[in-house]
């Protein structure tokens, strides 16, 4: 089977790492990938947005299924695009059509949906430009702190928290003019809700679905979860304080209804569905939904998947995806992100990075932001580097992703050293 893998980033590098073990692979493509990505199939330069390169490249490559790492392709309908062409609808995409992907494009499209499946969130209200009056009176209203969110895409980074009614009419204004670009044309406000993050991430075909290993990011960039939100710094899996009692919540308050949410409203959704959540005094709260993996979850993930992935996409797409079971293994995964200085804001691109040909200790290097150079491989993003260990325990996964990240160097490196502390 030849496969085709859309994205260049640390998930689709973790992908490629996944994929590339099937016997059942026999060519892996990735456009356009990365430095990291070349070592488990073929790099192509060609964008996951442009669908006609796209098209040129299934067609002359013989691609049998196409796996969709980011988002954008997916909101701007590389599914629908498929499904439309004579000579491409035969071949899978591994993910929604652009309606379900609305899920993670729009905010106020999700929290709308939740609402009507009785899906526990916060409680919220969606604002434009032409409704900024009432935003602001709505902030008024509320107690503090407040929750700012750019209703469409921005990278992991449109959400905002203040502690003041005055500073969220700041950042209201600010976003509906432009702060995060087309992305906060609206803005969604919603309750504030304390407590501890995780994710779930389940494959769908619409109808039924399959758990996968869950996981804890950090999305904070400084130690003690402070500083700006950026796109992750870092994850762990499985998460400590998600109990069987928990999950089951988890499943039946939110995994199912949404599952039956989706058959409903007939949307197409053959992927992965990813579940941003909350817990509250024992309860689960969604805070968002991705129509594909996170990252770096993805990479902590992985490692602790123990079944051949390709084998489960042939079942999804045959429609045999009941009859799978997933094989979750009992290791301690870690990830550290190792970003460029000044990430999430003014960095430089283009340093070289040194270390990479040294002996690493107990740990898989999945390349994010790189690009190859001749002989050398240079920084190309805010997020570079991945590093993911695992262990019987955090404490040694830990100690094994710190040893590694203290022998890769380039300028201006910067990793948090608290992953995993205090959950």
């Amino acid at each position: 089977m030849n496969i085709l893998l859309l994205g260049n980033g640390g998930r689709e590098h973790a992908l490629a790492w996944k994929i590339n073990q099937s016997p059942i692979c026999q060519q892996l493509f990735i456009a356009p990938g990365n430095a990291g990505t070349s070592n488990e199939g073929i790099n192509i330069p060609i964008e996951p947005t442009d669908f006609e390169s796209i098209k040129d490249l299934v067609l002359d490559e013989e691609i049998d299924i196409v796996v969709v790492g980011p988002e954008l392709p997916l909101v701007k309908g590389i599914f629908d695009y498929f499904q439309a062409d004579e000579e491409l609808k035969h071949i899978p995409v591994i993910g929604p059509s652009a309606e379900a992907a609305r899920l993670e494009g729009s905010k106020a499209y999700a929290k709308q949906f939740m609402q009507d499946f009785n899906i526990p969130t916060a409680t919220y209200q969606s604002f434009t430009k032409a409704t900024l009056t009432e935003g602001l009176n709505f902030i008024d209203q509320q107690s503090p702190p407040f929750v700012l969110k750019a209703d469409g895409l921005a990278a992991g980074k449109g959400v905002v928290i203040v502690d003041t009614s005055f500073e969220a009419k700041q950042e209201l204004e600010a976003m509906l003019n432009g702060k995060f670009g087309a992305a906060s044309q609206a803005v969604v406000i919603e309750q504030f809700l304390k407590g501890q993050e995780f994710s779930v991430f389940v494959l769908t075909d619409g109808k039924h679905y399959k758990i996968l290993p869950a996981a804890k990011d950090y999305k904070r960039v400084g130690e003690g979860d402070r500083g700006l939100n950026t796109g992750g710094m870092g994850s762990i899996s499985p998460v400590p304080f998600l109990t069987s009692e928990l999950m089951k919540k988890v499943e039946q308050r939110i995994i199912q209804p949404t599952i039956k949410g989706i058959e409903t409203r007939q949307l197409n959704y053959r992927g992965f569905l990813f579940f941003g959540l909350i817990e509250v005094e024992g309860e689960p709260f969604v805070i968002e939904y991705n129509c594909r993996l996170g990252d770096p979850e993805t990479q902590s993930v992985l490692v602790r998947l123990d079944n051949d992935l390709v084998e489960i996409f042939e079942a999804l797409v045959e429609g045999r995806l009941s009859e799978v079971v997933i094989e979750e293994n009992d290791v301690q995964a870690v990830t550290v992100i190792l970003v460029a200085g000044g990430y999430p804001e003014q960095y430089d691109k283009g340093k070289e990075i040194k270390g990479l040909e040294t002996e690493i200790y107990d740990s898989f290097i999945f390349h994010a932001g790189t690009k190859q150079l001749g002989a050398q491989v240079l920084t190309d993003g805010g997020r570079v580097l991945a590093i993911t260990a695992y262990g019987d325990t955090f404490q040694e996964a830990l100690a094994a992703c710190y040893k590694n990240a203290q022998l890769i160097n380039f300028q201006g490196k910067y990793y948090r050293k608290d992953i995993g502390s205090g959950y």
